[in-house]
């Protein structure tokens, strides 16, 4: 029997009045590809904000591979690695230094340490460059860096935050052949959001649309566009489910949190 990643039973997420996230369950199986896809204002960053215990729930539950996300963070902590929207790798450091931080971070023994920093880098294909200043890398060997971070735990679960978002199409794609190379390698489950809905059609193995903090839509992306027709796209179903409305789009704080990643990746 597949084991469960994650599982989100009436999840609920409150700011003041806004439920950004509004009572939503889903299971997320080992091994698997699944993405979170909506519009900006969603509730995507919200939920994925939950499960890697960087904010508790109002009510419901989040657990990765069976612990609880608000009551054994640390446990969940151990279990994922994380890639956030905002660029987490330090400029002012090498490649070799910036995934050996997050190393210490995790408590890497210190007899493995340099070995498991540089298999890190190495499956990113960042091992020639390791010694090379983080500000020297273009934009996709920046998020292959930071990918390198966060694998350095081994984790059972990667979480990936709208990774490729300001990358041209060749650095996208880089990105992508080595998250699935690792995958098939190692077995983990992915939690990915995305807007690129090539993305999602190509790399998911199930997806979940939301809107307005809530699940509209889940399945396979052969089922989602089935139901609407057998010459449906995916984008065609993105818009079907969340709408063709400014509702929910992006604030100016999203707009310049994303045009800062974007510059900082070119």
């Amino acid at each position: 029997m597949t084991e469960t990643a994650v599982a989100l039973r009436s999840l609920v997420r409150t700011f003041g009045d806004v439920r950004a996230v509004d009572d939503i369950s889903l299971d997320v199986a080992g091994g698997e590809v699944f993405g979170l896809l909506g519009p900006n204002g969603a509730g995507k960053t919200t939920a994925i904000r939950i499960v890697t215990t960087l904010l508790p729930p109002t009510s419901g539950e989040a657990h990765v591979f069976g612990f609880d996300c608000r009551r054994e963070a640390m446990t969940v902590r151990r279990s994922i690695g994380y890639v956030p929207q905002q660029l987490s790798a330090d400029f002012g450091l090498t490649g070799y230094e910036n995934v050996w931080l997050f190393a210490r971070l995790f408590d890497i023994p210190r007899a493995d340490l340099r070995d498991r920093v540089h298999a890190s880098l190495e499956a990113m294909g960042l091992g020639d460059v390791s010694d090379r200043l983080a500000s020297t890398y273009s934009g996709g060997m920046v998020r292959r860096l930071e990918l390198a971070q966060a694998l350095i735990n081994q984790p059972r679960l990667l979480i990936l935050d709208e990774p490729t978002i300001g990358l041209d199409p060749v650095g996208r794609a880089a990105v992508w052949e080595h998250v699935s190379e690792l995958r098939r390698r190692t077995g983990m489950a992915v939690l990915l959001t995305t807007h690129y809905m090539e993305e999602a059609d190509t790399l998911c193995d199930r997806i979940a649309l939301m809107h307005r903090g809530k699940i509209r839509a889940l399945g396979t992306t052969a089922e989602l566009k089935q139901s609407l027709g057998a010459t449906t796209t995916l984008d065609e179903v993105f818009r079907h489910f969340t709408g063709d409305t400014l509702e929910g789009a992006a604030t100016p704080r999203d707009i310049r949190s994303t045009r800062r990643t974007a510059r900082r990746l070119r």
